[in-house]
């Protein structure tokens, strides 16, 4: 049986305990690449850690509900995880696009509004931007995202191109997510903080744990600390990470990567019985 890490902080602690307490009340948020599935070169080849699955299926049926709130298309993020159709997963649900799109493992669809024209605007001016920069971009649908990770200098790319790609988005109303050597272009009004709170409310989540890696979980981890602020006790996990380390200075719990996510899922599912 895996043995549960002892949170850092007292409010962390106050968060597993009413999650172990009243598991069936317990939302789990969790952020997909760098949390369930390790960070890759191409975006396109990232895939959930192998041992995720069979840990997300023996927590998921003992808690409320199971969420998965990425950047990346639902569509994407459900075949990435390969969530789909997998028994002991139907308390799942895919928030993709920042929660704009929304994937319910039950029925198997998808909900979402119309794409914001701005993105098409920016997809159209970005070659002349990027030229001889090293980057790659990667088509989200309702967002771009410009990896420097291939560029010859990663940090450099992404430092030079932060404050043109910034000036580019606000031009077309939209507004510039930072990562792990990527920058998102992607509308405004949605973040993982609305996304979370809005599900947990939802469902009237009686505790919250949410996992990430990167700067984009940032407001999901306010969304936390509001919601226990309000009387809902949380727990904030860090998919550890040398790249940021925003994250880990604010975690009560840190993990090693997905590997430290997927053992910590299976220490609760153990846990609960």
């Amino acid at each position: 049986m895996s043995s549960l890490p002892a949170p850092a902080t007292q409010i962390g602690q106050d968060g597993l305990d009413a999650l172990l307490a009243q598991p069936g009340k317990a939302l789990i948020g969790l952020d997909f690449d760098g949390t369930l599935a390790p960070i890759v070169a191409d975006p396109e080849r990232a895939r959930a850690h192998p041992d995720a699955l069979p840990a997300l299926a023996a927590l998921a049926p003992k808690v409320a509900a199971v969420a998965v709130i990425t950047g990346r298309p639902a569509e994407v993020a459900v075949r990435n995880g390969g969530f789909a159709d997998v028994p002991g997963l139907e308390h799942l649900v895919v928030l993709g696009h920042y929660g704009a799109e929304r994937w319910d493992a039950r029925s198997g669809k998808i909900t979402a509004p119309e794409p914001h024209p701005g993105v098409a605007a920016v997809r159209a001016e970005l070659p002349g931007l990027l030229d001889g920069s090293g980057t790659w971009v990667e088509e989200k649908g309702r967002a771009v995202a410009v990896h420097t990770r291939r560029a010859a200098d990663p940090q450099a790319a992404f430092d030079a191109l932060r404050e043109p790609l910034t000036d580019l988005a606000s031009r077309r109303g939209l507004i510039v997510e930072p990562g792990r050597m990527v920058l998102e272009l992607r509308p405004p009004g949605m973040d993982k903080g609305v996304a979370l709170s809005e599900f947990a409310r939802e469902i009237g989540a009686g505790s919250v744990l949410y996992a990430g890696d990167d700067l984009g979980d940032l407001p999901a981890y306010s969304a936390v600390d509001t919601l226990r602020t309000t009387g809902t006790p949380g727990l904030l996990v860090c998919s550890g990470s040398d790249e940021v380390t925003e994250l880990r200075e604010r975690a009560d719990v840190v993990v090693d990567g997905p590997e430290g996510v997927v053992e910590l899922l299976r220490a609760l599912a153990d846990r609960i019985g």
